[in-house]
């Protein structure tokens, strides 16, 4: 198994996987995030568990696309668990995530909400 370099701020998670899309890495991306992790992806539904996100990214880095670094807003923590976000640069919305923090003191995402889509008109 690829040992890969640990998030030790929440705030890696986001540079880590830039650089992992980037360099067609689907395995590495799905490593920053904890086993039973919830990616809200494809827009309108949920990809559940690690070995989901790396099926999923496998599809998606399939393309080559670039991802290009956001700058993050403040981080919120509060003990194990932190809240980062980043809006993105096309000015859509903002990127959320929930990350805990695990026993060797790096930090893995929990809850990953990528894209902020407004409802259907009603």
């Amino acid at each position: 198994m690829t040992e890969y370099e640990k998030a030790m701020r929440p705030e890696d998670i986001t540079r880590l996987f830039v650089e992992r899309s980037n360099a067609g890495d689907p395995a590495g991306v799905a490593a920053l995030y904890e086993q039973d992790a919830v990616l809200a992806y494809p827009p309108g539904s949920q990809t559940v568990g690690r070995d989901a996100i790396r099926a999923l990214w496998e599809k998606v880095l399939a393309n080559a696309p670039r991802f290009e670094p956001e700058e993050p807003l403040p981080t919120l923590i509060s003990g194990d668990l932190a809240l980062t976000s980043t809006p993105p640069k096309d000015g859509a919305g903002a990127r959320a995530q929930v990350v805990r923090r695990q026993p060797d003191g790096s930090w893995l995402r929990v809850l990953d909400q990528p894209e902020f889509v407004p409802p259907p008109a009603a």
